[in-house]
């Protein structure tokens, strides 16, 4: 009988790029500033490497189809290279397969590798797109993300009786809160704290959501170096362990069946009950030290919270109103900014949230580190609410 992946594989090295607006700079570019930092980090040579996956979304405008610009650019001749694409959560993939594989004993070393070059693209969040054409059917209107997104945060709002005032207040909480650690972080992109004022009174994008309610644009890559656990400490005396990775994928029925109250993300919920009996947790609310989490818009991360079991079903608002999730609360989530300030290169933000966990267990992220973190969670999702992929990593600091 299989028996998952806790403490199997271990991430021995790790490195990620300064994120924003990198007009200098081509995906390789950022490529090579990410891997130099990740091989540094690991202490090992480019030859140890057996296997390597790339995660990036849009092919064409990053670095061409398939994974050769990885092998290339890297200089990595005649390893494996995979190239993987799974939406947002295309950056977890990367290190999720990373992972499998060592864990499978077909390699001791592997890299994985994000990257997205979107800035001089123009691309942003308001086109419509994301589902597949045959499931649009079922909508009978013009389809944006910032739409879809708005849409639960009304619903929830009239689900567990928040005024309009009163869910307007929660969402500029979390945004306030991600604005303050991303202003602590030397990578981020947007380093500017925000007030609350300033939220509440930027202009709207989809009601209630606005300007500082979705997040960014942005270029960077990030990367991370896996080996098998009973290896990692010959290379680190601070390994990070996997305790557990999982991903949920929505079939679409959300779309088609009235079952599903449109306050949640299902695929995120069903992702972390696998993950945390895999990874051995009772009590995610205690025993998760802290979180990056996707929050693509404030409303997302205010449901993961209950998605994930950090908050009870309909009360994230008093833990938000309580500092539960702030930088000196008891559950601290995005201590990196998140998606909201560190920005979010597609193909690489799912690697960037490993990146903070990583430095967060090592005790080595700075202005922002969380005292004695046991264990730290990333949740990457891609698609939309109604139709969506969510992958979730559980990583710690010691084995067992």
């Amino acid at each position: 009988m299989a028996d998952g992946i806790k403490d199997k594989v271990a991430i021995i090295g790790m490195g990620c790029t300064k994120f924003g607006e990198r007009w200098d700079c081509s995906a390789e570019d950022l490529m090579t500033e990410s891997f130099k930092e990740t091989l540094a980090d690991a202490g090992i040579e480019k030859n140890d490497i057996q296997a390597a996956w790339l995660g990036t979304h849009f092919e064409d405008i990053n670095v061409g189809k398939g994974a050769t610009p990885l092998s290339s650019t890297l200089k990595l001749p005649f390893i494996p290279c995979t190239r993987v694409d799974n939406f947002c959560a295309t950056g977890t993939e990367a290190l999720r397969a990373a992972c499998y594989a060592v864990a499978a004993g077909a390699y001791d070393i592997t890299l994985a590798l994000g990257v997205e070059k979107l800035k001089d693209t123009g691309y942003g969040g308001l086109p419509a797109g994301g589902l597949n054409p045959s499931r649009l059917r079922f909508i009978n209107c013009s389809f944006t993300t910032p739409g879809t997104f708005a849409m639960v945060a009304t619903r929830y709002f009239s689900t567990y009786g928040l005024t309009p005032e009163e869910g307007k207040m929660m969402l500029a909480k979390i945004s306030a809160k991600s604005h303050h650690n991303g202003a602590l972080n030397p990578k981020a992109h947007l380093r500017r704290p925000v007030t609350i004022e300033q939220i509440m009174n930027a202009p709207l994008v989809a009601w209630p959501l606005g300007l500082f309610d979705c997040c960014g644009v942005s270029d960077g890559s990030a990367a991370a170096i896996v080996a098998r656990a009973d290896m990692a400490k010959s290379f680190r005396q601070d390994p990070v362990f996997v305790k557990a990775l999982q991903i949920a994928t929505s079939p679409g029925e959300e779309l088609i069946y009235n079952k599903w109250d449109g306050t949640h993300i299902e695929s995120g919920y069903r992702a972390g009950i696998k993950a945390y009996a895999e990874a051995g947790i009772k009590n995610p609310r205690e025993e998760i030290s802290m979180a990056e989490v996707h929050d693509c818009f404030s409303i997302n991360e205010a449901i993961t919270m209950e998605d994930l079991q950090f908050s009870p079903r309909g009360r994230v608002k008093e833990d938000i109103d309580a500092g539960r999730f702030n930088l000196d609360g008891p559950q601290p989530i995005q201590p990196d900014g998140g998606l909201k300030s560190f920005g979010h290169p597609i193909g690489a933000s799912g690697l960037r949230m490993m990146y903070e966990m990583y430095k967060q267990l090592q005790g080595k992220a700075g202005e922002r580190q969380i005292p004695n973190p046991k264990y730290g969670l990333t949740h990457n999702m891609g698609g939309v609410p109604a139709q969506s992929v969510v992958s979730i990593a559980i990583v710690g600091r010691e084995l067992g």
